[in-house]
């Protein structure tokens, strides 16, 4: 199955560039709302499914012990910049646990924000594992270890006991077969599974509605949902596309964006989550392709939906500041 063009990059009155990729929007229950190209096709989700790996930290009850509220919370479900304000949390939420940056297998990296990177290299010699993006994530996964008194060493391997414990939350919510066959290894070193579009989409539904969840589930989903809705800069930082379309709507869309063009997103109050994969891979397609699917979801003359539609379309310019071109949803999402 051929997926449509979703996005289009114009340069002066031509299609420059097109973006292929599949999309799906489903409820609760599993009802398909919209859908777009091949969502049976399996896609490692990558940094889109956190809030899923997160529901150990809560559910063992270790997010209480240690006192986490929305700020740690939204952390642990994050992909953020490496700004001081994440660096900071994440070493405070290790140290709760008696931990520091040494017990960290994330490696670590410099910031992919431009300006987050200049800072840095202003200020450090060299980036630790508190900079690495998915830092929140693993302090997170150490502190859920602590808590239920498992050895941390060696958290991110496949038979490691948190990590069959984040197996099994995903397979239960997802509804798909998690195992070594369809298992491969993620930039921050944890197991990642390729699961059906529609099966990833339904799996966040399920956390933003409580559907078929067992109240313990039901509560912590919510409760994580709440905290990166609470708390967008955490979840991404400044300038950054999930921050910014929570943003748009405060309390009321969350949205996690995963690499190789992945992005998921709920709208709670609609019961309806979306995600959605771009072919090639690519960022820019990702980000204008969730932001139409979402503002699909919203009232045309309302201001979320116009805020949706800004950052769905967007002006390229030259270093002279002339206008180029533009990014742009194609009719697959705008019909």
């Amino acid at each position: 199955m051929s997926n449509p063009v979703c996005v289009e990059v114009t340069r002066g009155n031509l299609v420059e560039s097109r973006h292929r990729g599949s999309i799906v929007a489903i409820d609760g229950d599993g009802k398909v709302v919209f859908s777009a190209g091949d969502i049976d096709r399996g896609v490692f989700p990558r940094s889109a499914c956190k809030a899923m790996q997160a529901l150990p930290l809560v559910e063992s009850g270790a997010a209480d012990t240690y006192g986490f509220g929305n700020k740690e919370l939204a952390l642990a479900c994050a992909s953020h910049n490496g700004e001081d304000e994440h660096v900071a949390l994440a070493a405070s939420m290790l140290a709760r646990a008696g931990r520091d940056v040494g017990t960290l297998e994330c490696g670590a990296h410099w910031s992919s924000d431009q300006k987050t990177l200049i800072h840095q290299a202003r200020t450090i010699d060299k980036p630790t594992a508190l900079h690495n993006n998915c830092s929140g994530k693993h302090a997170g996964f150490v502190c859920a270890c602590c808590h239920q008194d498992i050895d941390p060493k060696g958290y991110v391997g496949y038979d490691h006991p948190l990590q069959q414990q984040i197996r099994d939350t995903m397979q239960s919510l997802t509804g798909a077969v998690l195992a070594h066959d369809n298992c491969g290894t993620d930039g921050c070193s944890i197991p990642t599974y390729a699961v059906p579009l529609k099966g990833l989409a339904h799996g966040f539904a399920r956390m933003a509605t409580g559907v078929g969840l067992e109240p313990l589930r039901a509560k912590a989903s919510r409760r994580l949902f709440e905290a990166c809705m609470a708390e967008p800069f955490y979840v991404a930082g400044t300038d950054r596309a999930c921050t910014k379309l929570m943003q748009v709507a405060p309390g009321r869309i969350f949205a996690k964006t995963g690499a190789e063009g992945v992005f998921c997103a709920a709208i709670p109050e609609q019961g309806i989550a979306i995600a959605i994969k771009c072919d090639d891979g690519t960022g820019r397609a990702a980000e204008i392709t969730v932001a139409a699917t979402l503002a699909r979801f919203f009232e045309k003359d309302g201001a979320v939906h116009a805020g949706l539609t800004a950052m769905a379309n967007k002006s390229f310019r030259n270093w002279n500041g002339i206008h180029v071109g533009d990014i742009r949803p194609a009719s697959v999402l705008t019909a």
